[in-house]
């Protein structure tokens, strides 16, 4: 490698495809979240899942607001099955050759009841200073990112492993390309001066694919088909621009057949690819009086109008709760030395404009609906659909700073 100057440096983000095991398990997580939400937008839910070969559980907790028959009971756990094998099967895991055979595998179903002790913080019988609110369903930092580094407000490495992956995605779903099969990972290296990107340095991808296709048509397909049409409109690709296509020779057997899955093992594919913090808390299966997952939304949506409303090239919004609380104990915000007005403006404006309460963020961002097994691949930022991407408080946010 060649010496990069002082004012440039290289940064990494990797992004994963919906096969990868722990995603085909966020996103069994999620829709299991989806079917609860559509039958109690008050349903409080839990929900983790694994896989392995021939293998998948669902285990968890799940708390209903309103009471349900036993037939009724009985009709749901056929329905959490049902809806497993349904996201194994759309993903493309119909056969034990490629990773899963979702419509055969052994499936254990091993949800419970919430614990007691947490629903009474949340629905706001607890303390009594409390009484009556909506606490947060546990303690815990959330941080939200953006940076005008891509169209999306999103860093430029995570976004565009995404969307190498994407692309991926729409050609296997579409059979343009026949042997590719759902498991596949990607990553991409950046150049940065400062802040800005410069040109793309490295280029990762592997994908899963059937035993019949060479390596060097892999390699070919894979450059031309996917990753040239995605990267080649940035400008960001050179001569010296490196790529390394199933590096290994080889990458047959995937799924949960090559590696176990998991609910909530990637989240920094989730959210920034690493730049930008984390508090750590995993988001699928979860439901929006979980503040993990909630309050992770709203720092995004923050921190997104931050940088719409030009105060700064760079924001980045903590969010800090205490179990059966009823607001943030915390709120700060970060622009990096970006900020185009006083970042103490900022903050006051944020806030002035965000209910940063568990119940304003529901409310707010409209979170006790069934969206959230599509936020499960791909990211959960930098995607339009979501209503913490949408920028409608940039003219409240330029308001108060004129006005103040």
């Amino acid at each position: 490698m060649g010496i990069i100057s002082s004012n440039h440096y290289l940064f990494t983000s990797e992004s994963v495809g919906e096969g990868h095991p722990d995603k085909l398990c966020d996103q069994i997580s999620d829709a299991v979240l989806d079917h609860c939400l559509s039958l109690d937008p008050n349903a409080h839910v839990a929900c983790e899942s694994f896989s392995s070969t021939d293998f998948m559980l669902v285990g968890g907790e799940i708390g209903f607001s309103k009471k349900f028959s036993d037939d009724e009971l009985q009709t749901f756990k056929r329905d959490v099955e049902r809806i497993a094998r349904k996201v194994a099967l759309d993903i493309g895991y119909n056969d034990p050759k490629v990773g899963l055979d979702g419509a055969n595998c052994l499936f254990m179903n091993r949800l419970h009841a919430q614990s007691a002790d947490i629903n009474q913080g949340v629905v706001g019988t607890g303390l009594k200073e409390y009484e009556g609110q909506q606490g947060a369903g546990d303690q815990g930092m959330m941080f939200g990112f953006a940076c005008n580094e891509t169209p999306t407000l999103m860093p430029a490495p995570v976004y565009y492993s995404h969307q190498i992956l994407l692309k991926a995605h729409e050609l296997r779903h579409n059979g343009t390309i026949k042997w590719l099969r759902p498991d596949a990972k990607s990553q991409v290296t950046v150049e940065y001066d400062g802040y800005k990107p410069v040109r793309i340095d490295t280029v990762v991808v592997s994908h899963q694919h059937d035993e019949s296709v060479t390596h060097e048509e892999i390699e070919k397909t894979i450059i031309e088909q996917i990753i040239k049409p995605v990267l080649e409109p940035t400008g960001l690709l050179d001569d010296k621009t490196k790529f390394f296509i199933n590096p290994t020779g080889r990458f047959v057997t995937g799924g949960p057949d090559g590696d176990s899955g998991l609910t909530g093992r990637k989240i920094i594919v989730d959210t920034y690819g690493g730049m930008g913090r984390h508090g750590g808390g995993a988001f699928s299966g979860k439901d929006p009086s979980k503040v993990d997952r909630s309050a992770a939304y709203m720092a995004r949506y923050i921190a997104k109008n931050i940088v719409a409303a030009e105060l700064a090239d760079r924001a980045e919004v903590e969010l800090a709760y205490a179990i059966g609380v009823p607001f943030p104990v915390s709120i700060l915000v970060e622009t990096f030395g970006t900020e185009k007005v006083e970042r103490s403006k900022i903050e006051a404006a944020v806030k002035e404009i965000f209910d940063c309460t568990p119940a304003g963020i529901i409310k707010t961002l409209d979170l006790k609906r069934p969206i959230y097994r599509k936020t499960a691949s791909y990211g959960h930022f930098g995607r339009e659909g979501f209503p913490w991407e949408n920028t409608d408080k940039v003219e409240a946010l330029k308001s108060f700073i004129k006005n103040n």
